[in-house]
């Protein structure tokens, strides 16, 4: 029987998971130890742009990040110097240079080409395989749902990765031929959705600007300016929030099974405040 899930998001009103309970209610990642969080996009500095500070102060907590890519970026250049294995090679270690500045444990990169990201088993099937491989507690992506103009393979790895953390990476009857390899069936109950138009969680990232802005710049193939300060001053003015901090900001929600969910609850002490919440 095919139990549909209970999100956590605000007001229910999105199709790309549904809706619930607001985020702002629930403790913040992390509350109560570090944790493991894959970030799964389509291209080299997908995730430094929008989430370098918070990917830098997780790390610096202690958690465990891993990136995966599904492209390597062979088609974003407008330099006619670059053939798009050229181009692919140098975002590679773009991306890996980028990670090290970060704490980044691992960078993974699935090899398909750039702007032609399809939403297929294939695809769904190589990210089941590697959250039942690696078992993080946090999955981030991009939001595939989101109204606005959106890049074709953006849009597709939101929709993959939503496909495969519900309810393919869970039930043991998707891609069996794991478990010859020795991977279970696994459940995924938190992500965080980039870009998404309707925000209901934030990071605190004004300490962490500094690292992020390192790690946007080691895309040098990516960025328009190089100088450093520059870069400084544009990421402080875009990202000022209440308070005078900087915050980047998730769509977070949360998918499990009612009687799950409500365990889970009970077993939580009560938030004094609403924590993600600038």
């Amino acid at each position: 029987m095919l139990v549909l899930p209970r999100i956590f998001g605000r007001n229910g009103a999105r199709p790309s998971f549904g809706g619930g309970e607001d985020a702002g209610k629930l403790p913040p990642l992390g509350h109560d130890g570090p944790l493991t969080l894959m970030a799964i996009m389509a291209h080299p500095d997908d995730i430094d742009f929008g989430s370098a500070g918070s990917v830098a102060k997780w790390c610096s907590e202690g958690w465990t990040v891993y990136y995966v890519l599904a492209t390597s970026g062979d088609k974003g250049t407008h330099d006619p110097k670059y053939t798009p294995q050229e181009l692919a090679a140098t975002r590679e270690e773009e991306q890996r240079a980028a990670a090290r500045v970060l704490g980044v444990k691992e960078v993974i990169f699935l090899g398909y080409p750039d702007g032609f990201l399809q939403v297929t088993p294939e695809l769904r099937g190589e990210i089941v395989r590697l959250l039942r491989q690696y078992k993080p507690d946090v999955v981030l992506t991009w939001d595939g749902f989101r109204p606005s103009f959106n890049h074709f393979d953006h849009r597709n790895i939101g929709i993959a990765v939503r496909d495969a953390v519900f309810p393919a990476v869970r039930d043991h009857l998707y891609y069996p031929e794991h478990a010859e390899a020795g991977l279970e069936a696994f459940r995924v109950n938190e992500v965080l959705l980039v870009g998404s138009p309707d925000p209901n969680y934030f990071v605190d990232v004004t300490d962490f600007i500094e690292q992020k802005v390192d790690a946007i710049l080691s895309h040098a193939s990516q960025v328009q300016t190089h100088d450093r300060d520059e870069m400084l001053k544009q990421v402080r003015s875009r990202g000022r929030r209440r308070g005078g901090r900087i915050y980047e900001s998730f769509k977070r929600v949360r998918v499990g099974r009612p009687q799950q969910q409500r365990r889970e609850r009970e077993r939580q002490p009560a938030a004094a405040s609403a924590p993600g919440t600038p």
